[in-house]
C-alpha cells in the first residue's frame, strides 16, 4: 500500500512517500524539482566563484558563440559590466584593426567544433590595448554535440614585443646582408633554400626562390660533380667550398667560388646552411689565358724547326720580308706557300709579332700530324659525350687563339667536312665544338700555309674553291733554299754558333770546303734540312772547325727516280704513278721505315706526317717492305 505525505516544514520542503509491505511500513523522502535546481544553480555559482579566482580573463559560450558568461578578471581588465559583455557586446573591447580577423577566426572554430586560438589587442579599462592570446574548448554532451564553449585569454603583450623585436633585427640583418656585393643564401638542413640575398635575386633575375643553392641553375658539365659534392659536404655537416658555373638571368654562365657554412644549435644540431658565393669569372677568364699563354709557349718549345729571326739578305728573301711589313699590321688572311722546311712558319710568326696582336696567343696547328677523325674536335673543341672518350667538355685551338693568331700549317691536308668548318670562321668569326649546337665567335687572325698547289687541289676536287680563295687573301710565297745561295753562309753561321752554344763546344771558324759543298747542293730538305745537319755536324766535331763529310750531301737517290735537282716536294707534285713508285723507292731503301735519320721521310726530305698521308691516299702497304 502507497501514501503520499507532503512535508512543507523549514529543512523538510518535498514529497514523502510512506510505503506499506507485508504489514511494515517504509517511509522516503524525495526533494522536490526546485530544490534540484536550487542545487544546480549553486553549484554553478560555486563554478563562477571559483572561475573568478582565476588570474586569467576567462569566459563562456554559447553554441552561436554569444556570450553567456565572463570571470571578474574579464570585467576588471576590460572595465564592462557583465550585462555589456554578454552576447556579443564583448566586441567593442576589440582593437578596431583586429576586429575583423578575430571574428573570422572565431566563427571559423564555431564552424569546425574544434578547440581553437585566435590572437587579438582587447581595450584595457583605461583605453590601453594588449595583444592575448584567445583559446576556446568545447564541451559537448552524450550525443557529441557542442553545448557551450569555455575559453581563456592569455596576455602575450611581451611575446609580441619580443617577435616585433625579432622582426626588426632580422629586417635589419637582411638590409645589411642585402648590401653585401657577394652573393649570399640560406639554406635548411637539407639544402633547400630559405633566403637569398638582393645580390643573388640581381644575378639570376627571379624575385621569389633563389641560385646558390639551386642546383638547376648550374652549367650542365658542372652539374653531376657538384651534385654530388654538395650532397657529401651537407651530410658530412662541415664547412666545404666548391667552384661551379651559375646562369645568370641573361642566359649566361659565370664561375663562383661557393662556399657552404652550418649552423649548430645548443644540441649541435645543424638548423641552417649559410652560403655565400663570390664571383671568379676574371680570375678564371685570367687562367684561361695563361692557360692559352702556357700552350702557345709548349709549342714554340716544341717546334725543333724554329729559330729566333729570319736569317739572310737574299733579293728573294728580302721581297718576303717586305710582304710581311706590309700584311702585319692588316688583320687579312694571309696564304703561305712553299716547299717543306723553307720556314714558313717563321714567316707567320714574324707576322704575328708585328701585329696588334702580337700581346695576345699564337697558336699552331699542323693539320697533316692530326689524323683526320679528329681535326675538327682538335680545331674547334668538343662538348662532352660527344664521342667515345669525350669525357668532358673541351675548348679547341680556334677558342685558345681568341683575340690572337693562329697558323694553319699544312691547310691542304684538312678533310673537307673540316674545311667547310673552317669556311665558316673565316666568313662568320664562328662556330660550334663538336657534338654542339651553342654558336661561339672569335676574334681570330688566320695565317695558313701549304707545300701542295692548292689550285691544282681545288681542280681535283680535293680542295673547296670557295676556301681557297678565302686563304688567299694575301698569298706569299716562300722561296726554297736553293734559291737563296746568298743566305747559306749567314744560315751556316747561325745554326753553328746556335748548337755550338747548346752542346758546350767553341767553335770558331767553318770549312770553306764545307761552305762550298753546301753552296752547290740543291737542298730537297730546304732549311731544315740544312738545320739538322749542321746539328749533326756539331755534335761530331771535336776542334774548332766546323765541317761535314761529303757523303752526307747525297744528290739523288739511288736508282736515279728523282731528277736530279728537282727537290723531294717538286716530286711529289707529279702524277701519283710517279709519286708511287718515288716513295716504295724510299721505303725499300730504308726498309719500310718512315721516320728517323735512316727513314724513307728523310731520304725524300719531307715531313714524316706528309709522307704517312701520301702512302695512306695512295694505298701503299709499307710493311711489305719491311719483309723485303
Amino acid at each position: 500500500m502507497l501514501t503520499v505525505e507532503k512535508k512543507t516544514k523549514r529543512g523538510e520542503n518535498g514529497v514523502r512517500l510512506n510505503l506499506l509491505s507485508k504489514g511494515e511500513a517504509t517511509s522516503i523522502r524525495l526533494p522536490i524539482w526546485g530544490e534540484a535546481l536550487d542545487q544546480v544553480k549553486h553549484g554553478e555559482d560555486q563554478l563562477r566563484i571559483m572561475i573568478d579566482q582565476i588570474p586569467t580573463p576567462a569566459w563562456c559560450c554559447r553554441p552561436d558563440g554569444t556570450t553567456e558568461f565572463l570571470n571578474q578578471p574579464w570585467l576588471d581588465y576590460t572595465g564592462l559590466s557583465m550585462e555589456q559583455a554578454l552576447g556579443w557586446g564583448w566586441k567593442v573591447t576589440i582593437h578596431p584593426d583586429d576586429q575583423g580577423t578575430l571574428m573570422d577566426a572565431w566563427l571559423g572554430i564555431l564552424a569546425s567544433e574544434e578547440q581553437g586560438q585566435a590572437e587579438a589587442r582587447i581595450r584595457r579599462f583605461d583605453g590601453a590595448y594588449r595583444w592575448f592570446l584567445l583559446c576556446a574548448v568545447p564541451v559537448r554532451n552524450e550525443r557529441d554535440e557542442v553545448i557551450r564553449w569555455y575559453g581563456t585569454n592569455t596576455d602575450i603583450e611581451e611575446l609580441k614585443r619580443v617577435e616585433d623585436q625579432l622582426r626588426r633585427d632580422n629586417r635589419e640583418l637582411r638590409q645589411i646582408i642585402d648590401a653585401i656585393p657577394q652573393a649570399v643564401a640560406v639554406l635548411a638542413p637539407d639544402g633547400n633554400e630559405r633566403y637569398g640575398n638582393d645580390s643573388v635575386l640581381e644575378y639570376s633575375g627571379f624575385s621569389l626562390g633563389f641560385q646558390m643553392g639551386n642546383l638547376s641553375a648550374l652549367h650542365p658539365d658542372d652539374l653531376e660533380r657538384v651534385r654530388d659534392e654538395v650532397h657529401s659536404g651537407l651530410a658530412r655537416g662541415v664547412a666545404f667550398q666548391l667552384e661551379n658555373r651559375r646562369r645568370g638571368k641573361d642566359g649566361r654562365y659565370r664561375w663562383f667560388l661557393v662556399h657552404y657554412r652550418p649552423l649548430r644549435d645548443e644540441q649541435g644540431d645543424i638548423v641552417r646552411w649559410y652560403v655565400t658565393g663570390i664571383d671568379i669569372e676574371e680570375q678564371k677568364q685570367a687562367e684561361e689565358g695563361s692557360r692559352k699563354v702556357d700552350f702557345a709557349l709548349r709549342a714554340e718549345t716544341d717546334c725543333s724547326s724554329m729559330f729566333e729571326d729570319v736569317v739572310g739578305c737574299s733579293e728573294p728573301l728580302r721581297k718576303v720580308l717586305w710582304q710581311v711589313a706590309r700584311v702585319a699590321p692588316m688583320d687579312s688572311t694571309v696564304l703561305i706557300m712553299g716547299e717543306t722546311g723553307t720556314g714558313k712558319e717563321l714567316v707567320a710568326r714574324a707576322i704575328h709579332k708585328r701585329s696588334s696582336r702580337s700581346g695576345e696567343a699564337f697558336i699552331c696547328v699542323n693539320c697533316a700530324a692530326i689524323p683526320p677523325s679528329l681535326i675538327a674536335s682538335e680545331l674547334f673543341g668538343h662538348e662532352k659525350g660527344a664521342f667515345t672518350g669525350a669525357v668532358q667538355r673541351r675548348s679547341g685551338r680556334f677558342e685558345l687563339a681568341d683575340g690572337g693568331t693562329i697558323f694553319l700549317d699544312e691547310v691542304g691536308e684538312l678533310p673537307m667536312d673540316t674545311q667547310i668548318a673552317l669556311l665558316r670562321v673565316l666568313q662568320e668569326r664562328e662556330f660550334e665544338r663538336v657534338g654542339g649546337s651553342q654558336s661561339i665567335y672569335v676574334d681570330v687572325r688566320v695565317l695558313a700555309a701549304t707545300n701542295q698547289d692548292l689550285k691544282a687541289q681545288v681542280a681535283a676536287g680535293k680542295f673547296r674553291e670557295d676556301l681557297f680563295y678565302r686563304l688567299n687573301v694575301f698569298p706569299i710565297q716562300i722561296p726554297s733554299l736553293h734559291e737563296r745561295v746568298d743566305d747559306i753562309p749567314l744560315l751556316v753561321e747561325h745554326f753553328v754558333n746556335h748548337y755550338a752554344k747548346k752542346a758546350g763546344k767553341d767553335i770558331k771558324k767553318i770549312a770553306k770546303k764545307t761552305l762550298e759543298l753546301f753552296q752547290a747542293y740543291k737542298w730537297p730538305g730546304n732549311i731544315r734540312e740544312l738545320q739538322n745537319l749542321i746539328e749533326r755536324g756539331v755534335i761530331l766535331c771535336d776542334g774548332d772547325t766546323f765541317s761535314v763529310d761529303d757523303s752526307w750531301l747525297i744528290h739523288e737517290t739511288p736508282g736515279g727516280s728523282r731528277p736530279q735537282g728537282m727537290s723531294a716536294t717538286r716530286a711529289l707534285r707529279l702524277d701519283e704513278d710517279q709519286q708511287r713508285e718515288l716513295i716504295e723507292t724510299a721505303l725499300a731503301e730504308s726498309k719500310g721505315q718512315v721516320a728517323g735519320p735512316s727513314g724513307a721521310a728523310n731520304k725524300l726530305g719531307i715531313p714524316r706526317q706528309t709522307l704517312e698521308s701520301k702512302i695512306i691516299g695512295l694505298g701503299i702497304n709499307k710493311h711489305r717492305f719491311k719483309l723485303a
